[in-house]
């Protein structure tokens, strides 16, 4: 990961910690000998080395946590995801976790909003909804989104609650890192 890169993911991370840090109530923040949760590293060497055995996987597209922890109240989770192009991947949409995602390497077009096509909603011991992004629905499409490209530096804050989609993947792959905010901790801490 470029300098440059690094630098502004390390940024939106830490912007978003102190954002949900803001979140925590004044009386948790003013209790006498209350201690706040340790920070977390994520380096770039633990999202390339994610990212390198999510590719020798053969699958078409891969989604990994790395790392979900704690934040005084909530849990914040950083993963990598991996799509090999000109596959598409389901539609989803997660009932209480936010993602923001940070275009690393390649672009496609993410379709937002709308209506899931053919939706099912996800059992809630399968390891997406433990381990990933919590419970929701799966569709095949989207109906009725907005569709916007998303490149190599680009971010996008998906809400939860709000259907998403890769439509479609230009050339053979892309690679971004995924921050969700859990602030009912739904998902497994890692």
């Amino acid at each position: 990961m470029k300098g440059s890169m690094r630098a502004k993911l390390g940024a939106v991370i830490f912007l978003l910690m102190v954002s949900a840090s803001a979140g925590v109530s004044s009386a948790q923040q003013s209790s006498p000998g209350a201690h706040p949760p340790p920070a977390t590293d994520v380096t770039a060497e633990d999202i390339q080395a994610t990212l390198k055995q999510e590719m020798s996987s053969g699958k078409a597209v891969t989604d990994t946590s790395i790392r979900v922890v704690d934040a005084g109240g909530h849990n914040v989770g950083i993963g990598a995801v991996y799509r090999l192009g000109p596959a598409k991947g389901s539609s989803a949409s997660h009932d209480k976790v936010t993602e923001v995602y940070y275009m690393i390497e390649g672009a496609g077009t993410l379709v937002t909003g709308g209506t899931l096509v053919n939706p099912q909603r996800r059992k809630d011991a399968a390891e997406v909804v433990t381990q990933v992004n919590g419970p929701g629905t799966s569709g095949t499409k989207i109906e009725g989104g907005v569709s916007r490209r998303i490149k190599a530096g680009d971010m996008v804050i998906i809400p939860a609650g709000t259907p998403h989609w890769w439509s479609e993947i230009e050339g053979s792959s892309m690679k971004y890192v995924v921050v969700r905010i859990d602030p009912s901790q739904v998902v497994t801490l890692k």
